[in-house]
């Protein structure tokens, strides 16, 4: 217990360079408070004390902002960097060395049973509001970025970023440049179809003014 207790401290100074004092990291960070309630009550939730379990992670949500479920199996030294509205779903199984930013979500797609959340292996790095959704594996030394939407599984050593997420780096070579000039604005495209419909029907009712002005003309012309 007290192996891992210092396992965790470290983890924050080898993680957070705002990270001043032993004091400060044990009393202020709730990334390691909600470590701590998490352990705690996967306890409960081995010996099948389910209830009791619940409500020891229900009570450190509502301290830390930080959900975990107590079925969740968290590896060593796992660092959860300011934490405000990090989920992590029963059946997820996280690595040693991870590092979760906040707004993270590893959690299912659906009501599938059984194993429904993600597995998470060792040294990974997921940031800020990242969403990783389903039952698959991220592999080793891996990165996602701030905001991606990760669906299927991502190899060992591999950067991925986007909505829906894509492999943009893998073993340290660049498979896919993401240009940020050139980012899609679906709304924009959007508008644009619409504005060359409405030319288009302009064009067509310009047109048939036309010819049924000439008729007219042609007919006053014919009495």
């Amino acid at each position: 217990m007290w192996k891992s207790i210092k396992s965790d401290i470290r983890a924050v100074f080898e993680n957070d360079p705002a990270a001043r004092s032993l004091f400060e990291v044990v009393f202020t960070y709730s990334g390691i408070h909600a470590i701590w309630w998490h352990r705690i009550a996967h306890w409960f939730y081995k010996h099948e004390l389910f209830t009791i379990a619940r409500i020891l992670s229900q009570t450190s949500r509502f301290i830390t902002g930080i959900e975990i479920h107590p079925g969740a199996k968290l590896g060593n030294r796992l660092f959860i960097d300011h934490g405000m509205g990090v989920v992590i779903g029963e059946t997820c199984e996280i690595g040693d060395d991870v590092i979760l930013y906040q707004g993270v979500t590893l959690g299912g797609t659906g009501k599938e049973k059984g194993k429904r959340h993600p597995t998470i292996g060792n040294n990974v790095v997921i940031s800020s509001g990242a969403k990783i959704l389903g039952s698959f594996r991220v592999g080793d030394n891996s990165r996602i970025g701030a905001n991606a939407v990760v669906l299927e599984e991502v190899p060992a050593n591999s950067t991925v970023v986007g909505s829906k997420g894509r492999i943009v780096k893998r073993d340290g070579v660049r498979i896919n440049r993401l240009d940020h000039g050139n980012v899609p604005d679906p709304v924009l495209d959007l508008c644009r179809h619409l504005q060359r419909q409405i030319d288009e029907l302009k064009a067509e009712l310009q047109e048939e003014k036309q010819k049924n002005g000439g008729r007219r003309e042609h007919d006053t012309q014919s009495v």
